[in-house]
């Protein structure tokens, strides 16, 4: 009866270890879906109260956006895209540092401000909300 026992367990152990290899795998496989770069050329995109931004990712620039309760500055440099300065009391989003890769984004939602990063396909279907596209 005690063989019976070690052998369900042993057998459970190794299901155990297949899948949490599995669960592993499918994690990094969709990590390197979401980010990866796939030869499409990125950019920023800025949101605010009055309109939307587009900047190529190589732009350096620093902005200000209007908002409810002011300016929010936003950098743009070296390929990141960071909040400076905001007036919201908790600060989040100038904490929260820089963003690069695709997918990532930084808001000030007290203020309203988006700030994320795209691919050039992401964004071709509507094109028509942005209010100005800089290049």
């Amino acid at each position: 009866m005690k063989l019976t026992q070690r052998r369900h367990t042993l057998n459970l152990r190794f299901a155990d270890f297949v899948v949490l290899f599995l669960a592993i795998t499918i994690t990094v496989f969709c990590t390197v879906l979401i980010y990866a770069r796939n030869g499409s050329s990125l950019h920023f995109v800025i949101q605010g109260k009055k309109g939307s931004w587009v900047y190529p990712i190589n732009q350096t620039v620093q902005i200000d956006i209007a908002g409810p309760l002011g300016l929010t500055t936003v950098s743009l440099k070296d390929g990141k895209a960071q909040v400076l300065v905001s007036p919201c009391a908790n600060q989040t989003c100038v904490t929260s540092g820089p963003v690069e890769r695709r997918g990532q984004w930084v808001a000030c939602l007290p203020n309203a401000v988006f700030v994320r990063v795209e691919s050039s396909n992401e964004k071709q279907a509507d094109k028509s909300e942005l209010d100005a596209v800089v290049w």
